[in-house]
């Protein structure tokens, strides 16, 4: 889907800094880049630098910050701008872009503009998710072999704009490139199989993937409105011209693909199935690994019986053709929107003694899947287990759902397990779930009302994984909430009731047009705005990716009921951002609610500084050397309630004199 939105009922929360002196820090490479969204082409989040460690970490103090301006702009339909973007450092700058569609080229030192670019986005269109996670990078091989480096867009920065347009820029001065697409830049619109029924149910949020001269990507959708919102393509351009080179739609439209038989005939009734997130490459096998979503609409499948095969999947296509070369499906017959939200992790892992190429998936399960990566077979257990079956007229649910042997978050939730501060929230929680279906997970949405576990939140999100490939460890945060989702016949609905709910609590009403039901969920809290699970209601949890095993686990982030008083550190917090690992011993991962930047103890777990942001933490931290001196950088700008913002933030070990 367009990245699940949660409208927290607590206020947010400023974390508390930590600075201090420093001494002289050990000495990093002059220059060491962060080229790629995920760090290296396979996204594995992991860091060579280690002159900010665990001794050094305390000593961090802000070094610049970067605002992009648009806490000014006025958006008064959809979401507000949410600033998640993981910056790039390459070639000697920094380059970060954002929901408006602007991309700035930054000075690493010092935060400095350089240039700027503006897609001029219409600000006002409604968008869903209403944000921009990065660009990506190019450099012409053949102009360095012919020594003609500094030739006019023979270095390019690729981005995409929340409208749906590819541009191509010089990476030196961010004019667009004239003889990509049309003067600069492809409409990503055009050429669809199921053009989007209103403009903003289609969507770019994340950025593009180059694999040599090759650029490609997916795109975002709006996907619980109806049964066919959009086709959910993936494809890929040319970098030089912009010219398409090939499309793989995840819902097979020709009989002859294997899997045209596991959507039972009505593969062209629907859309989804996109890829939102982030798709990584391994350049030496000439593979992109995607990450596919649930086809529309997310909570009902009466209209696309059987398992839907490449949706809910990691998918390996080939570069050179996009034929599929292998699939595995995390989630069959999605109900419970359980898209695959964040990006693949490409690493090296050792089974039965032999050291095997993986590629390592997230869910919001509450599971991390570890496949070989050349051929998806699965390289440590996991098993198929009976599950729930649906009791809503004509869905067919799968009788059987891949459970891996490595689980993240719970699959279930008893009753007497209800948690709250106070006898009232309990009691309303108690009275809230008691009536619901309550199976565990992958229990199908049904009429009276399911407790989903994990949220449509997850589990894991679109943060994703970080993993040294040292010790063979991923670092993945998961949430810990419960959701409750109710499917009302038309003929029920009543919207002026709907309304009234909607002004006192959070729920949430979606028309799925062309199903027979509107979609009702939450996240269930109790009055006091804290979630009717126990603490901690977010974790960063270590697994050890030989064995499966789970190193540690701590609690994640803080959560406050108003702005003067502080929830306890043990509760944890929901996170929607990413994690970063480094040689220096560090784990860095942003506060989404508390407005915080923590660095971990990867081998323990342990908090060993924080430092405070402007806003929500909610994206993905990066970090890189210039000049003999290590930076980490985070976006400070959750969007709405999560914290406002449109700052870049910068921290570093203090100047030595």
């Amino acid at each position: 889907m367009t990245g699940s939105r949660w409208r927290p009922a607590f206020n947010l929360a400023l974390a508390v800094g930590v600075t201090a002196t420093s001494p002289a820090f050990a000495q990093a490479p002059v220059n060491s880049e962060w080229p790629v969204y995920g760090g290296d082409a396979g996204g594995q989040r992991y860091s060579p630098l280690a002159q900010i460690n665990r001794r050094t970490v305390s000593d961090l103090v802000p070094a610049w910050t970067f605002r992009s301006g648009e806490l000014s702009e006025r958006v008064e339909r959809g979401s507000p701008p949410s600033l998640e973007v993981t910056p790039l450092m390459v070639d000697g700058s920094v380059f970060v872009s954002t929901p408006l569609g602007r991309v700035f080229a930054l000075d690493p030192a010092t935060g400095a503009e350089r240039w700027r670019f503006d897609a001029k986005v219409p600000a006002n269109a409604g968008y869903g998710d209403f944000t921009n996670r990065g660009v990506a990078w190019w450099r012409d091989a053949q102009a360095d072999a012919r020594g003609d480096s500094s030739a006019v867009c023979a270095r390019r920065v690729l981005a995409v704009s929340i409208d749906a347009r590819l541009f191509a820029l010089d990476a030196r001065t961010g004019l667009p490139c004239a003889a990509f697409g049309r003067a600069g830049v492809v409409n990503l619109r055009e050429g669809l199989r199921l053009p989007p029924f209103e403009f903003p149910a289609y969507q770019q949020t994340s950025p593009p993937t180059v694999v040599g001269d090759v650029v490609v990507l997916g795109s975002s959708i709006a996907d619980n409105s109806r049964i066919n919102p959009a086709s959910g393509e993936v494809r890929a351009f040319d970098v030089r011209t912009g010219r398409l080179l090939w499309s793989f739609d995840p819902i097979p439209q020709d009989a002859r693909d294997p899997q045209f038989a596991s959507w039972q005939g009505r593969a062209n009734a629907t859309g989804g199935a996109n890829v939102w997130s982030v798709i990584v490459a391994d350049s030496a096998l000439g593979l992109v690994y995607l990450p596919t979503s649930s086809p529309a609409p997310d909570y009902v499948g009466i209209l696309r019986p059987g398992d839907n095969r490449y949706a809910n999947s990691v998918v390996a296509l080939r570069v050179r053709d996009g034929q599929v070369a292998w699939h595995f499906q995390t989630v069959h017959h999605d109900l419970w929107d359980y898209d695959n939200a964040s990006p693949p992790a490409l690493t090296t892992v050792r089974v039965g003694g032999v050291m095997r190429e993986a590629v390592v998936q997230g869910t919001k399960t509450g599971q991390l899947f570890v496949l070989d990566r050349r051929t998806g077979e699965p390289l440590l257990p996991v098993e198929e287990r009976a599950v729930p079956r649906s009791d809503v007229p004509g869905e067919q649910a799968s009788a059987t759902q891949p459970f891996s042997v490595i689980t993240l978050s719970p699959h279930h939730f008893a009753l007497d397990s209800v948690w709250g501060p106070t006898a009232e929230d309990r009691d309303a929680c108690r009275e809230a779930i008691a009536p619901l279906r309550n199976e565990g997970i992958f229990t199908p949405p049904s009429l009276q009302g399911t407790l989903a576990i994990p949220s449509n939140i997850g589990g894991a999100h679109w943060g994703g994984v970080a993993i040294d490939p040292e010790t063979r460890t991923a670092f993945v945060p998961v949430n810990r909430l419960l959701a409750m989702v109710q499917l009302i016949p038309d003929s029920l609905y009543d919207p002026a009731a709907a309304r009234a709910i909607s002004s006192r609590t959070d729920d949430q009403f979606t028309r799925m047009r062309g199903t027979g039901y509107v979609m009702r969920r939450r996240i269930l809290l109790g009055p006091s705005g804290l979630p009717c699970s126990p603490p901690p209601f977010g974790e960063l949890v270590a697994v050890n990716l030989d064995s499966g095993q789970r190193r540690w686990s701590v609690p994640l982030g803080r959560m406050q009921r108003d702005s003067s008083a502080a929830t306890p550190d043990d509760w944890g917090s929901p996170n929607l951002g990413g994690p970063l690992v480094t040689a220096g011993g560090l784990v860095f991962m942003g506060g989404s609610i508390d407005r915080s930047l923590r660095a971990f103890d990867s081998a323990t777990g342990q908090v060993l500084w924080r430092g405070t942001l402007p806003a929500g933490g909610k994206a993905t931290p990066m970090t890189y050397a210039y000049r003999g001196r290590q930076y980490v950088l985070i976006a400070a700008g959750g969007g709405g309630v999560w914290g406002s913002g449109d700052a870049i933030v910068a921290f570093a070990l203090p100047e030595t004199r």
